[in-house]
This record gives C-alpha cells, structure tokens and sequence, in this order.
C-alpha cells in the first residue's frame, strides 16, 4: 500500500519521538504534541484509502504506527454516519484530531461512583484537536457529528492503545474491562524514501 504523501506522517511521528526523548511532563507532551497533530490534520493529503474506510456496522480504529519502545501510537479513527463510541476511558494521555467532518465529545466523570456529566458537549471540526488524560478528564462519548457522510479523526496515545486494559463505563458508573485491538492486521509503509530520492 501506498500513501499519497508518506512524508507528513513520517515528519510527525519523528517528532513526536523527539519531542518525548526529552522527557517532558505531560502538560507539555500535551500542549508540543498538540501543536505537531494540528498541523498534521490541517492537510488531508497523506492518509492511505486503506486506512480511511467506514464500517456499515461500527467505527473503525486503524493503526498507523506504533512507536518501538511503546510510548506512544497513531490511530485513524473512521466514523460511519451516526456512529458512536459507548462511554469509555483510556488510562493514557491522548490527542484526537480531526482531519475530515466533525466529531462531537460528550465528557463525563466520575463521582462517589456515580457516571456525571462533565460539562457540554463538545463539537470539533476539521483540524481542531483536543486532549484527554487521566489527569485533565478521561473519560467521554464521541460520536460522528454528520449524519450522512463518515468523518476520520486521527488520535495520539501515550501508549499502544490497542493494547491497553481500558473500560466502557455503564450508566450507573460499572466498569467493563476491553482492551480495543485494530481494525487492521499491516501498517502504512511511511518509511520506504526510494520514490523520493528518485523523483
């Protein structure tokens, strides 16, 4: 598989890595990462037809890649018209942002056991990002904002998400236990420069 334009993933990823080679705390892993995301879904020339394929039956998480030492992971997340997460938690700091349509985040909490809502609903539109981690707010519902064509989002964990022991949150506040997986078993090759050194 090909991608139209590998270099801005590519770019991405090697500076997300950088970025967490210094160590930095999670507010400025949150506020540089969230930078680096903008400005990779402000251009929707880069990500693969394969990874950007709607479901008729639910969302589909695709894996971009995965960093070697497991600190962090880039997903596309592809939204059918009118699909949505249940409610759920992540355990890791992540960033969702949106490259095409729009996504609506319901954020909740939890208090003394109970499940609460945690503000409104919030509507992001292309190229917006926001954060979550357990320390700003992890838990929440998102949904595709569009009721007639799919939206993509590409999300940023601190972890290899798929891998990660995370729960869906029932009304009344009860965990169950998942762990996400993929939706694809091969990686866009983001790191094949022949086409490039020869052009």
């Amino acid at each position: 598989m090909s991608l139209p334009s590998p270099r801005r993933l590519r770019e991405f990823v090697t500076a997300l890595a950088e970025l967490l080679d210094e160590n930095p705390d999670e507010a400025r892993t949150l506020d540089a990462g969230a930078t680096l995301l903008r400005d990779l879904v402000a251009h929707d020339d880069w990500l693969p037809e394969a990874y950007a394929q709607p479901d008729p039956e639910r969302y589909r998480q695709y894996l971009l890649h995965a960093d070697s030492r497991a600190r962090f992971s880039v997903v596309s997340f592809v939204w059918g018209p009118g699909q949505r997460t249940p409610i759920h938690d992540h355990t890791v700091w992540g960033l969702i942002g949106v490259l095409r349509g729009a996504e609506l985040a319901q954020p909740y909490r939890l208090d003394g056991g109970a499940l609460l809502l945690d503000g409104a609903e919030q509507r992001l539109e292309r190229g917006q990002v926001e954060a979550v981690s357990p320390r700003i707010g992890d838990i929440h519902r998102v949904s595709n904002a569009l009721a007639d064509q799919p939206s993509i989002s590409i999300h940023v964990y601190g972890a290899n998400i798929g891998a990660v022991r995370r729960s869906v949150l029932l009304e009344d506040g009860t965990r169950k236990p998942f762990i996400s997986g993929y939706s694809n078993d091969t990686l866009p090759n983001i790191w094949d420069l022949s086409r490039e050194v020869t052009a």
